[in-house]
């Protein structure tokens, strides 16, 4: 095995720890324990419904912990097979909302209409519960909500910004889930996939206040220079919106029970496990993934000692071209692309924890002195790729693409960049 090799190896081990702390049944196992919902009434029901990436895990999970509820349903996406006894799971597209998502909604929004005063409705949120529960208001179809949620992932915007507009155009998004649940009490558990795990924007807060209103969205749209080309129903929605006043979120106890920051801290114990020591430089590496690079590239140094160097966030990529990839996967052929001659050894890493970058099958890249040579001995031309946002292609040419399956879970991405003394 080579140096390189070895330094590839233990960039996985690092990454699979990351994962493995975003484990979202011990997520909700802790959660329940230590922040137990209110005790079932006698004559009263439990509601158990988990949306996102890791919905089928966290509502396994509580399961165990509140057998035989009235209803348990997960919504998850198309990717995850996960199966469960006793319980009713969705799947939806994502990123881009789709009918099967449509009709999870009404399905959701059908199980919160029977909740009364004397039952409890438990929510299990994690990333991706965004684009799976598409709720568009009246006059807005989904074929608008998903060219809306189209021009968002191409427009550059940070997913604090993507949600601030999804919530204006949603049944219960923002607050709108637990508006519909009224009058039972509502619990929910969240596994963030936010950097500052701003609970707003988890799933698009669908037990909790929205990030900002009407007018706010209209704005963010205008700013990003896409308002011209959001669907007329959509843009006649937020114009008669900014002149209504919505009815408040009810009271809800939310209850945050894993997040990107923790998996960065588990890739710093595995990396001690393995005899090193790791440094965390930002657990908010976000924004434009031209910025983040170069955020990268500047520890991109000869060390005088092994040196292990962590990141954490979520960045975005403004779409040019029409080829294929992920935040990820370009973050890595750009460090690729750009990383000096050290005369040293090294790795970098960058991986969506829930196993999926992008509309890909692939997680991310794992780069490291070779990629370019081998991406050219293959016939390809990675500046004219990843020009056409075709990182995908390139990262494959190259042998590069960090390949995980769908991980069932979602706390954002993480980098790990490994260099030898």
């Amino acid at each position: 095995m080579t140096k390189t090799d070895a330094l590839r190896t233990q960039a996985r081990l690092l990454f699979d720890a990351a994962v493995a702390a975003a484990d979202p049944a011990k997520a909700v196992r802790h959660g329940l324990t230590h922040n137990p919902p209110p005790a079932e009434k006698p004559e009263g029901r439990t509601f158990l419904i988990a949306v996102g990436k890791a919905a089928p895990a966290m509502l396994g999970e509580a399961l165990n912990a509140l057998p035989n509820p009235y209803a348990a349903l997960a919504v998850t996406h198309h990717e995850n097979d996960a199966t469960l006894k006793d319980a009713e799971i969705l799947r939806a597209g994502h990123p881009v909302p789709d009918e099967a998502g449509a009709r999870a909604a009404q399905r959701v929004m059908e199980l919160l209409a029977e909740a009364t005063e004397h039952d409890r409705v438990i929510a299990l949120m994690s990333g991706g519960g965004s684009a799976l529960l598409p709720a568009p208001p009246a006059g807005v179809s989904l074929a608008d909500k998903a060219r809306l949620n189209s021009l968002l992932l191409s427009a550059g915007l940070d997913i604090v910004q993507m949600n601030l507009v999804r919530q204006q155009v949603s049944l219960l998004k923002g607050g709108g889930f637990a508006r519909l649940a009224t009058p039972a009490s509502v619990t929910a558990y969240l596994l963030s996939d936010v950097i500052g795990d701003d609970l707003r924007a988890i799933a698009s807060g669908p037990t909790v206040s929205p990030i900002g209103t009407a007018k706010e969205a209209v704005e963010t749209l205008k700013d990003a220079g896409i308002w011209g080309a959001v669907p007329n129903t959509i843009r006649s929605h937020l114009e008669q919106a900014q002149n209504q006043s919505r009815a408040p979120v009810p009271e809800v106890s939310n209850i945050l029970v894993g997040s990107n920051r923790l998996s960065i801290e588990a890739m710093v114990a595995e990396a001690g496990r393995l005899g090193l020591n790791a440094r965390i430089v930002s657990d908010a590496l976000t924004g434009d993934v031209a910025d983040a690079a170069r955020v990268v590239l500047s520890e991109l140094v000869p060390r005088p000692e092994p040196t292990v160097l962590l990141f954490g966030g979520e960045t975005t990529v403004r779409i040019k071209g029409s080829g294929r990839g992920g935040r990820n996967q370009e973050l890595a052929l750009r460090v690729a692309l750009q990383a000096p001659d050290i005369a040293a050894e090294w790795v970098f890493l960058s991986g969506g924890t829930d196993g999926r970058d992008g509309p890909t099958d692939a997680a991310g890249g794992l780069v490291d002195a070779g990629t370019l040579p081998r991406i050219n001995a293959a016939g390809q031309d990675a500046k004219a790729l990843l020009a056409n946002n075709d990182s995908y292609a390139a990262l494959a040419a190259g042998g590069d693409l960090l390949m995980t399956r769908a991980t069932g879970t979602n706390v954002a991405d993480v980098q790990v960049l490994l260099i030898a003394p």
